[in-house]
């Protein structure tokens, strides 16, 4: 038997022969040439010789020693991390920020738990979507799922719009959207809801869902901005996109109830304009002929009034220098005046003969 205790084919022991310094085979006289030498001894002979070159004579140790070696060297080759072109590696020793390499290529940190990687993307458009959420399928999106929680907000004049949003940002500062807040996307999403739902309750329905909806968007992204800003997250919004602005179909028969009586009201009210600048003009127009007629009417009258004074002062003062002569004029005139129509008969009673007196008797009575 051997010194594994397996069987020696040729029934010689290995350590025998070794110590005897006969080759296998050998019988111990030397001979024997003709025999196959023992392989089985040959590779026992060999591990022997190893193990008595190793130090302190280790056997089992070994393979120990080399499974901690192999250990602590894959330990140290985990600190090795590749940075792609486009994004940031932060670098954290004990939890702590330590350095960010921003630089494409390899790079190296000291292993776990000592110090940790945290590749981030700072050039991807992420997006995100308020009122509404993208059903996938296995091609991809597939349709649109409402969520009434987020879309349905008040205006200014108290009524409600249905509005669905998308939003795309990216990372300007890495170590900001590590280390400043917690679950990074969902503080963007609370803080864009807030934003929007403000800008919404500031502005009027109508120009929500008509023409003003790219400044209600610059509006809500000047906001956003802001507030991340305060936050230091390290967040840069990029766009904010307004896919649908509409009233909410349980008021929409009362909104276009309510566009036409608008409408009705501004037909009326464009009417009346029109009606207004056609009769002020006129009314305009004669109000200024009354007056250039009454100021007229007046110089005349003062004209008037002026010559028949003077012309009494005349008369006046021709009486003073002839009172006779004044008064018959008067007189003549005055009489000339009150005959001018009447019908006359003059009679001359010089002799009282030629007339017979008439008395209209049927006249009177019929007076009576």
């Amino acid at each position: 038997m051997g010194k594994d205790g397996r069987k020696n084919p040729w029934g010689n022991n290995a350590n025998d022969d070794r110590t005897r310094g006969q080759r296998p085979g050998g019988g111990g006289h030397g001979g024997g040439g003709g025999e196959p030498p023992d392989i089985d001894e040959m590779l026992r002979r060999a591990q022997d010789n190893f193990r008595d070159v190793m130090p302190g004579n280790f056997r089992g140790e070994k393979m120990v020693v080399l499974g901690i070696l192999a250990v602590i060297g894959l330990w140290l080759a985990s600190g090795f991390y590749v940075v792609n072109p486009g994004e940031h590696a932060v670098i954290q020793r004990f939890g702590a920020w330590n350095h960010t390499q921003a630089e494409p290529g390899l790079g190296y940190h000291l292993p776990t738990p000592i110090e940790t990687s945290r590749i981030i993307n700072v050039e991807e458009i992420r997006k995100m979507t308020i009122g509404f959420a993208e059903a996938y399928g296995r091609g991809g999106a597939v349709g649109q799922r409402n969520l009434p929680e987020e879309s349905l907000m008040l205006t200014s004049d108290r009524n409600i719009v249905d509005l669905k949003l998308e939003i795309q940002w990216n990372i300007k500062s890495s170590e900001e959207f590590v280390f400043e807040i917690r679950d990074q996307e969902n503080t963007v999403k609370k803080v864009a809801e807030s934003a929007i739902r403000e800008v919404v309750g500031q502005t009027n329905m109508f120009p929500i869902i008509t023409n003003k909806r790219q400044e209600v968007a610059d509006r809500t992204k000047e906001i956003i901005q802001q507030n991340l800003d305060e936050y230091k997250s390290g967040v840069n919004i990029t766009r904010i996109l307004i896919q649908q602005a509409e009233v909410h179909p349980d008021v929409q028969a009362a909104f276009q109830d309510v566009q036409s009586a608008k409408q009705d009201a501004e037909d009326v009210q464009n009417r009346a304009g029109a009606y207004r600048e056609d009769i002020l003009p006129k009314a305009r127009g004669m109000a200024i002929q009354m007056l250039q007629e009454a100021q007229a009417y007046k110089q005349s009258k003062v004209a008037r009034s002026t010559g028949d004074a003077d012309r009494f002062n005349s008369v006046y003062k021709a009486y003073l220098t002839g009172k006779d002569v004044t008064k018959e004029r008067i007189y003549i005139e005055t009489m000339e005046e009150v005959l001018r129509n009447a019908q006359k008969i003059i009679l001359d009673n010089s002799n009282g003969s030629g007339v017979v007196p008439y008395l209209p008797l049927d006249e009177l009575k019929r007076k009576q």
